[in-house]
Order: C-alpha cells, then sequence, then structure tokens
C-alpha cells in the first residue's frame, strides 16, 4: 500500500519527488503490479502475443508525430545542460528512427515464439518421459540511460517471451520513454492483458533504482544498459542477478596483406558510423610488417572524416599528424570520433593486447589468411568475434534477433545480444504412468 493507505494502480498516483521510506514503498508496489499482471503474458499463446507487438507497432506509427514532439522537450533539455554530440545522438529519434522502431516490433512479431521450445526430450531406462522446456523468466528489471528506443526494444521483447517488464529510463528521456510505454500499455490493454506488465518508473532519482534492483523475490533479472558507472552501480546495489555490459573496448586488428580498401571501410564503419555505440571501434591495431602501407593511407581517411587520432610512437612515425597516445587510451571506450592506433607485432601481438586491454565485447580482424581468421575465431576471448566485417555488426538486429536488450560480456546466464532466446529460462517436465522411485 502507497502510504497513506492508498494503493498505486496507476503511474499518475504517483509522484516522481519521493525520496527514503516512500520511495521504496512506492517502487515495491508498482513492480508488485508489474508481477501480478506479467503472469497473463507468462501463459499466453503466440497468436495473442503477436496480436499485442502488432498493435504496438501500429501505436508507434499512428503516433509518431506525438513521440517527436516528446522527444524534442528531452533533447533540448539535455542540450540546455550542454550534453555532448554522441549523448544528444543517442537521445534524438528523428522519423527514420520511429519507423524503424516500429519496423523492429514487425520483425519479432515473425520470429519464432521462445516459449514452450523443447530443449531436450528422452526416456529414461524406467520408462519415464523427461523434456527440458523453455519458460519466461518472469519480471525483469530494465535499467538504462538516454536510449528511448530502449523502452519499446524491452518491452516487446518481454511480451514475446512472456515476461514482465519494470522500465528505468533515465530523466534526460523521460518525455519520450513516457509516450512509448503509454502506447505499449494501451496496446495491451486492448487485447486483453494488464497494462503493468509493462511498467515505467517515472522517478527521476537513481535512489529509485536502488530501490527496484533490491527488490528480491520479485524481480527476477535485472539488466542495466547505459555508461560503466550505471552498470557498476546496479551491480553493487544488486539482490537479484544482473546481467553485466561494463563497456565497449572493440578492436579492429589490420594484418599482413589485408585489403586496403577493406580496411579503409571497415575502420571508417566501425568508428564513425554512430561513434557514441557500445559496437564502436575504440582501437584500431595494425601488423608492424605492414604497418608502412596501411597505416598512411587509412589513418588518413580517418582524419579526412574528422576523427582525432591517439597513436603510439610507431605509429607517429608514419602519420605525424597523430595526437601522442598515453597508456589510458588503451582499454579507453571513447564513445566519440576518437580512435586509440597500435602498431603490433603480429597476430600474436594483437591478441595479446586484446587479452590485455579487451572488454569482452567485439573483436575484428581485417585479413586475407584463412589461417590467422580461425586463430582469432578460436583464440579471442569475447562476446562476439569477427572475420573481415565491421564491429558495428555486434547488435540483435543485425545478428537475426529482431531487436536486443543490451550485450552481455558477463558469461552467466547469456553473452552476447540478449534477444527472445536469452529471456527464457527453463524447466524440467516429467511424464510417468503411476512410477514410484526404488
Amino acid at each position: 500500500m502507497r502510504p497513506g493507505g492508498r494503493e498505486l494502480s496507476a503511474l499518475s498516483d504517483v509522484s516522481p519527488e519521493l525520496s527514503g521510506p516512500d520511495l521504496d514503498e512506492a517502487v515495491r508496489q508498482l513492480v508488485q503490479n508489474a508481477k501480478n499482471g506479467a503472469r497473463g503474458l507468462s501463459i499466453a499463446s503466440t497468436e495473442a502475443k503477436n496480436r499485442v507487438l502488432t498493435s504496438v507497432a501500429a501505436g508507434i506509427r499512428r503516433g509518431a508525430q506525438g513521440i517527436e514532439e516528446a522527444n524534442l522537450v528531452d533533447v533540448e533539455g539535455a542540450r540546455a545542460k550542454g550534453s555532448d554530440a554522441a549523448f544528444i545522438d543517442r537521445l534524438t529519434l528523428t522519423g527514420a528512427r520511429i519507423e524503424a522502431l516500429a519496423k523492429s516490433v514487425d520483425e519479432i512479431v515473425l520470429l519464432d515464439d521462445p516459449c514452450g521450445r523443447v530443449i531436450e526430450e528422452r526416456v529414461r531406462p524406467n520408462g519415464l518421459l523427461v523434456r527440458r522446456i523453455a519458460v519466461p523468466i518472469g519480471l525483469v528489471a530494465m535499467v538504462y540511460e538516454a536510449r528511448p528506443n530502449v523502452t519499446v526494444d524491452a518491452a516487446v521483447l518481454c511480451i514475446k517471451s512472456g515476461n514482465g517488464t519494470v522500465l528505468k529510463g533515465g530523466r534526460e528521456a523521460l518525455a519520450t520513454s513516457t509516450q512509448l510505454a503509454a502506447i505499449v500499455g494501451d496496446a495491451l490493454e486492448a487485447n486483453g492483458f494488464s497494462r503493468s506488465a509493462v511498467t515505467l518508473l517515472p522517478f527521476t532519482n537513481r535512489a529509485a533504482v536502488r530501490a527496484l534492483v533490491r527488490l528480491d523475490g520479485l524481480v527476477d533479472l535485472a539488466i542495466p544498459r547505459g555508461g560503466e558507472a550505471l552498470i557498476r552501480a546496479v551491480v553493487d546495489e544488486a539482490r537479484v542477478p544482473v546481467v553485466q555490459h561494463y563497456k565497449g573496448v572493440c578492436h579492429l586488428y589490420l594484418d599482413a596483406g589485408a585489403d586496403l580498401e577493406m580496411a579503409t571501410r571497415l575502420v571508417l564503419n566501425g568508428k564513425l558510423q554512430r561513434p557514441g555505440t557500445c559496437n564502436s571501434t575504440e582501437c584500431l591495431l595494425v601488423d608492424a610488417a605492414d604497418a608502412p602501407r596501411l597505416v598512411p593511407p587509412v589513418l588518413d581517411a580517418l582524419a579526412a572524416a574528422g576523427c582525432t587520432l591517439h597513436a603510439c610512437g610507431k605509429t607517429r612515425e608514419l602519420f605525424p599528424a597523430a595526437l601522442p597516445a598515453s597508456d589510458d587510451d588503451w582499454g579507453r571506450e571513447f564513445l566519440a570520433p576518437t580512435l586509440a592506433v597500435r602498431i603490433v607485432d603480429g597476430l600474436d601481438g594483437a591478441l595479446a593486447h586484446i587479452a590485455t586491454y579487451g572488454s569482452g565485447h567485439t573483436e575484428a580482424i581485417c585479413t586475407p589468411h584463412a589461417t590467422h581468421a580461425q586463430r582469432w575465431r578460436h583464440e579471442v576471448d569475447a562476446a562476439c568475434v569477427v572475420v573481415n566485417a565491421s564491429t558495428r555488426f555486434h547488435d540483435g538486429g543485425e545478428l537475426g534477433l529482431g531487436a536486443e536488450m543490451g550485450i552481455a560480456t558477463s558469461r552467466l546466464h547469456w553473452r552476447g545480444p540478449m534477444g527472445l532466446e536469452a529471456l527464457t529460462t527453463m524447466k524440467w517436465v516429467v511424464d510417468g504412468e503411476g512410477h514410484v522411485r526404488a
């Protein structure tokens, strides 16, 4: 119950300025409502869940103008606070991005329902039929920053996988997230489900995150998506399981003999297409044996495109315009049009550098050598290993998952983009005919 005895039945009942025990109780009540509402999704048919998603996509398209107007409020607020360009880019929803969001929902409708999938089936010697079956995790807490698209991605992935979700977005995107969450709620309600199954917490302070991730027994999994500080704060405070992804320090290694045109294309795309994302290339490694051929034209193309280069001494001998790299540049997530560049002693040198400075996110090689490509696939320890392609492909949509909750670099219970399958657990189902254990 809310302080004063009145039950929290909707977000409009809640003041975003609550603090202390009042805030903790308000969060608990909203999460309990979400847990109750999620039950309907956990037992829903694929057809029923897909009808909700179809309604969400239609609502996004129908409400595009209102979404843009709400987003403009958020963007103008962020600019007034002096937020950097990468932050503004993550926050902004253009007409094209809104349509892409709706299309991603359409794609999830077409994906197989992960729930009810028989993972394993066997008959024991005594005649018992034993199966492992995929089932929803339960209630997922999604904590994120200035990424309003995550409001929809998380909601629809959880709906399709039969999970409830509690969303805690950043205050910078609150107007946009509220607009999008209302569209999802309307779609749930119109199709016979409780709109509380997807609940957006309206609180603007970080104490709400602490209250949320300490609700063991209600929240089954927390997924933080944002900067390293946010993720570490969630991990430090949580009493529930957390999927971790601290940062994306992604490397591209140019092997001796690499095709110059391919190498240039991969690094330009990996670094500059959207430099504020976790799958952008943050460090370029080049084989010393071929550096005189590769370094000058590749770095010249990067500089011409507006990229700031922090380079080792050997690299600066070949490209003096680069700034000297500091020790802190290795293993650094710039999230900006800035790239660290280092010349290494062949494949072994690249593998050693990544083993020391990589974050386990995405590691790419540009190579003409099949044996080197195979060593890269086998020896690099990362959630995604890429051969002759951009690091930007480590993305749920690009890998055929429709969308993602985030990218996990931890090893339990998932690694890489978290799509539908990652939002399931399993249960054992045992069928007998009066069997008793001897």
